[in-house]
């Protein structure tokens, strides 16, 4: 492991005058394959290691970087680090960081079989096999099939006597396909990811997965489109997890809050959806990214952004809950060592209720039951709170049954409008992540997850197709 001390740095701030100085220090490591109709287009080794320092001094901060873990480079990052605080100490703001206690601790995530020494060949094996199924599905036209795995440590120091280390493993595997039937054209993306080792990939019969995948991509060819309208609907897990990642988690982010462009500013205390609605940001939840500390070396607490519909708060880091008058949050990330701090979800989910799905549906009647697997993203503004989305392939409810298979339909709305119009919740928690993409902002892409239960919608506009 990677070590620097503490007392190092603290010393070397008070021979250079500053405040406060901090390190997050960075080995990396990741592995991707792809697969393009059965040819290696791509294979892929990455590492890198490399230390990024933040300095305060006189409320003004600055940042540098440098890959060599040396004193005398570390030492020539923070001076650089200083100059850059100070060129720029009449073109900004000043700010303050919240002390909270001092954090102290070493994690690792959980696995049996390290998939760094499992050989590349078995990677490209795996990929292999979910090709040959591929070709004995008739209307599927081509696929791309990916293996991705990556080993993330990361340690931060800081002068004030922080010293946190933590070690993720996370793995994966997954496929676009698309097919051709009847002159019609249809495409499907989807991916299973853990943080995990080489058991999560052999956990799972790959082939039945990926013969799955390719019958719904060719019955989505053969699909109608939903006619637009407004529609009673019920959103499965992953419809939920997309939905209050981008259309409300970004508005929670504090930076985004005291930038003035989030919905939710200025509205803690009032209610702002139904009171059936409870949402969470949580670095350790089963089955999400693996945040058990942000990139400040603050512990990630389960923060309620919204209890019983009602706004709690906002997620924070440390100079944002100095200046929004809150307490950190654990949500100061970056995507690696060269790069600035930014207020980033972890894992955002609604709480689980009561309801059954099936009961759910059968309640409802009539409407429509959205997907989230093969979802092609949509557009947000976090300041309105407008999102447009486009779900993957759904169905057509009627007399409380699963009836028609329909393509991919166009969700747009208001995000608290329609947090206030959930009626039913489900039982069924499920949270996601990927270890193929993640959430990005300002430059950078970070790990995150997302879901929640099943989730029951009155009166939402569905867009044309």
């Amino acid at each position: 492991m990677i070590h620097i001390d503490p007392d190092y740095l603290l010393k070397l701030g008070e021979q250079l005058g500053v405040d406060f100085l901090d390190a997050r220090i960075q080995r990396y490591h990741s592995e991707l394959v792809v697969l393009d109709n059965g040819v290696v287009r791509e294979l892929t080794v990455n590492e890198y290691q490399g230390v990024g320092v933040r300095v305060v001094v006189n409320g003004l901060v600055g940042y540098s970087s440098t890959n060599s873990l040396d004193k005398e480079s570390i030492r020539e990052a923070v001076e650089r680090a200083l100059k850059l605080a100070k060129a720029v100490s009449k073109h900004t703001f000043r700010v303050e960081l919240y002390e909270r206690p001092v954090s102290k601790a070493s994690m690792s995530s959980s696995f049996q079989v390290d998939p760094g020494v499992i050989d590349i060949s078995e990677k490209i094996e795996l990929l292999r096999g979910m090709y040959t199924t591929t070709r004995e599905i008739q209307g599927v036209a081509s696929s791309l099939l990916r293996f991705g795995y990556e080993d993330d440590y990361r340690l931060y120091v800081s002068s004030r006597g922080d010293y946190v280390e933590t070690h993720r493993k996370m793995i994966g595997a997954g496929a676009r396909l698309i097919a051709h039937v009847e002159g019609v054209y249809e495409s499907l993306n989807d991916a299973e990811s853990a943080v995990a080792g080489w058991e999560f990939i052999k956990s799972i019969d790959w082939s039945e997965w990926i013969r799955e995948k390719c019958r719904l991509v060719v019955e989505t060819a053969r699909a109608r489109h939903v006619k637009p309208g407004r529609y009673d609907i019920v959103l499965d897990n992953d419809m939920v997890g997309l939905m209050l990642h981008e259309a409300f988690g970004h508005a929670s982010e504090g930076d985004i809050v005291m930038a003035g462009g989030s919905v939710l500013g200025g509205r803690i205390g009032e209610k702002v959806a139904s009171e059936l609605v409870s949402i969470i940001d949580d670095g350790l939840v089963p089955g999400g990214a693996w945040v058990p500390f942000d990139d400040e070396g603050t512990p990630k607490r389960k923060i309620y952004t919204v209890k019983n519909g009602v706004l709690q708060g906002f997620l924070q880091s440390l100079a944002t809950a100095k200046t929004l008058n809150q307490e950190p949050t654990g949500n100061a990330r970056v995507m690696n060592y060269k790069y600035p701090l930014l207020v980033r979800q972890t894992n955002t989910y609604m709480e689980p209720r009561d309801w059954n799905p099936e009961e759910m549906i059968r309640d409802m009647k009539n409407g429509l039951y959205i997907r989230g697997r093969g979802a092609l993203g949509g557009e947000v503004n976090p300041l309105t709170g407008a999102f447009t989305f486009t779900s993957g392939p759904s169905y057509i409810v009627e007399n409380g049954e699963l009836k028609q298979l329909v393509k991919g339909v166009m969700l747009s709305g208001l995000i608290l409008e329609t947090l206030r119009n959930v009626d039913a919740v489900g039982k069924d928690l499920v949270v996601r992540t990927s270890v193929f993409g993640g959430c990005g902002k300002s430059g950078q892409t970070v790990r995150v997850g997302d879901g929640g239960p099943h989730v029951r919608v009155r009166g939402f506009t569905i867009g044309g197709g």
